[in-house]
């Protein structure tokens, strides 16, 4: 069966999907009351992210829109260190959907929000023309405990950074099925709340997390590096990438640190708590892989001669640097260009 434009009718045909599909996987005690908008019990600092997903294609290795939709606004909430309370999510769906596409994409949100202690509270349907396709909005609600000081302005000269695990393997994934590539890369899909979860459970003093999607962790740093106004130092050899992405990456001339994640993140921690954040991460399914890939280091100053000839302190421009094998040192900048399109 398919989507038609009935569905969006507002008729029976729409009561039939939201009875069938929508209120049979996201039940809870808020939704089911069928109001104009949610009541919820909400109090102290909030944490909103909102987002939308067009991925292609809708099923891939290691997940589905669903999965990715909830993932994804979930993570963006946990990374200001937050606990994730309340979705909404609005669907746009193209006539001639297949329904059992949209049932698996709804299934998979309902066991990803279950997994993250999340409610969907609240959520809106739309069908246009098209040839089948299926786009998500999600916004999240999370309550920041009174403890936690999460920020990219928070890094300090010392502290390290952690990256939980290979980079590079959603974008790989998404790539490898569109360019009809067999291999056997799966997304990295996934909620980050067992690393949170860890590393505020054991009172570690999380400076800074960002979740590494688009954009890859060379843009993520650099933003961070310009918020704090600090200079970043990596160590190449630290950094983990599947030797299954690297073969990939080095076929179509990619470079991993620029290749977008769905479910890595980096966390900065003071120096001394490093070694036991990492124990940590590597504990937990989704930081597995962990590693320390360097440190927050001061932003140095630089003499410059004005126009009468005497020398004044001028800041340098925050900068990402990372360090070969070999010894050498280069610039990793932002990413230019386009990176993949439709990829979340």
């Amino acid at each position: 069966m398919k989507i038609t434009m009935a569905h969006g009718s507002g008729g029976n045909a729409s009561k039939e999907l939201m009875g069938n599909i929508f209120g049979k996987y996201f039940k809870n005690d808020i939704l089911d009351k069928l109001e104009d908008a949610a009541v919820l019990d909400v109090s102290g600092r909030i944490a909103m992210s909102t987002d939308s997903f067009v991925v292609t294609p809708l099923e891939f290795k290691g997940g589905n829109i669903g999965k990715l939709c909830v993932c994804g606004t979930v993570n963006d909430v946990l990374m200001m260190g937050a606990e994730p309370k309340y979705l909404t999510c609005g669907f746009i769906m193209e006539e001639g959907l297949d329904i059992d596409l949209l049932e698996k994409a709804v299934a998979s949100m309902a066991r990803q929000a279950e997994e993250a202690g999340v409610k969907i509270v609240a959520g809106d349907t739309k069908v246009v023309e098209g040839s089948g396709g299926l786009m998500i909005n999600t916004t999240g609600i999370g309550v920041i405990p009174e403890t936690r000081d999460v920020s990219a302005e928070n890094c300090a000269p010392g502290d390290k950074i952690i990256v939980s695990g290979t980079l590079g393997d959603h974008h790989a994934c998404i790539l490898s099925a569109r360019m009809e590539i067999e291999n056997e890369i799966k997304s990295d899909c996934g909620c980050l709340k067992d690393i949170t979860d860890a590393l505020f459970g054991a009172g570690i003093d999380v400076h800074t997390m960002r979740d590494v999607t688009r954009g890859g962790m060379g843009t993520i740093l650099n933003e961070i590096a310009d918020s704090s106004r600090t200079m970043i130092e990596l160590q190449e050899a630290a950094i983990p990438v599947s030797e299954e992405v690297k073969g990939f990456a080095g076929m179509l001339g990619l470079d991993p640190l620029y290749m977008a994640n769905e479910g890595k993140m980096i966390a900065i921690v003071p120096g001394d708590q490093a070694e036991k954040a990492l124990e940590l991460m590597r504990a937990t399914e989704h930081g597995a892989n962990a590693a320390i890939i360097g440190e927050v280091k001061q932003l140095s100053c630089k003499k410059d001669n004005d126009m009468s000839g005497t020398d004044a302190d001028a800041e340098t421009k925050p900068v990402v640097h990372i360090k070969t094998p070999l010894g050498a040192t280069r610039v990793l900048d932002v990413l230019y260009g386009e990176g993949l399109p439709r990829i979340c």
